[in-house]
């Protein structure tokens, strides 16, 4: 196939220690990122490849070390056969619905007919932390019932409010959260990427069981966290901080696990610690944060 070769270099460069990206692939091989991040969703999903996205790297490396490529070897006569039914589903495409298009798509990939940018291709789907962090925070609010303050960005402009959590969901192509106003109301979906930002309370909403929406428990796509270690001032009652997954390691001490450095900057300012032990490029994140808002109450002084 066409785009072994590019694969097999990803697949050297994970087991070299690399941490290759799509940008990584695309400038090796003079190829769009788009391109470049369908070789990698092809890896993924099409050879089963248990790619994990390493943030502090920004590349990937094999979760499973264990994990070799598959053989794959197609013959002329076989790619003729793919290339022939790529062409029929193209043309019955033209008026039948997105499924048939992405069958064409998928066989022409087999066959080794790769389309430019206008071509018609699978979708992908890239894991954003600051979602996945918001998503997180959410299946905490809603596991624990805690009314959360939400700052929504509408299409009109943005608003402040309070909201009992229930459940996510997604909708065309777009994740949710379901919630009820505080005070009462009918239940209103909210984008999570519209949510500039959230802050769990202490609040906890009663939920009528005739109104009881099972929580949809989805783990967060295959990347893995950053982690921060804080002295907190008490011992924590469960295995969470303010949302953020919890793990003690002695003396006070947590390993705090977060996707989004500035929304968990944002948790810290108005949070209850101690100390920040580590990492020291958030240190560094937080003291830039104190010395502006510093200045803004004192002046360059």
């Amino acid at each position: 196939m066409s785009n072994m070769h590019r694969i097999h270099w990803f697949d050297q460069r994970i087991r070299g220690g690399h941490y290759p990206s799509s940008k990584d692939l695309a400038l090796q091989f003079e190829i769009s990122r788009r391109q470049a991040q369908r070789d990698i969703e092809y890896l993924a999903v099409s050879l089963r490849a248990p790619l994990l996205y390493i943030a502090k790297y920004r590349g990937y490396c094999y979760e499973d070390r264990t994990y070799v490529l598959p053989h794959l070897y197609m013959t002329e006569e076989e790619k003729s056969v793919l290339k022939f039914l790529a062409r029929k589903y193209g043309e019955y495409s033209s008026d039948s619905p997105s499924g048939v298009r992405r069958v064409a798509h998928l066989l022409g990939r087999f066959a080794g007919e790769e389309g430019g940018e206008d071509s018609r291709r699978l979708p992908f789907f890239e894991a954003d932390p600051r979602l996945i962090q918001i998503s997180q925070q959410l299946s905490f609010a809603i596991s624990h019932r805690r009314v959360v303050h939400l700052h929504y960005r509408h299409e009109n402009g943005q608003t402040r409010e309070n909201v009992c959590p229930v459940r996510l969901l997604s909708q065309y192509n777009a994740d949710y959260v379901a919630a009820y106003g505080e005070h009462g109301g009918g239940r209103t979906l909210y984008r999570l990427d519209r949510i500039e930002n959230l802050h769990i309370t202490g609040r906890i909403f009663e939920q009528d069981d005739g109104e009881e929406v099972p929580l949809t428990k989805a783990g967060p796509p295959g990347i893995k966290p950053f982690t921060a270690r804080l002295k907190l001032n008490s011992e924590l009652q469960g295995d969470t901080w303010h949302g953020y997954k919890a793990r003690s390691t002695g003396d006070g001490l947590y390993d705090i696990e977060f996707y989004d450095a500035d929304a968990f900057l944002q948790q810290l300012v108005l949070g209850s610690w101690q100390r920040l032990e580590s990492p020291k490029w958030l240190k560094t994140k937080l003291q830039n944060r104190c010395e502006q808002i510093l200045t803004c109450l004192y002046g360059e002084e």
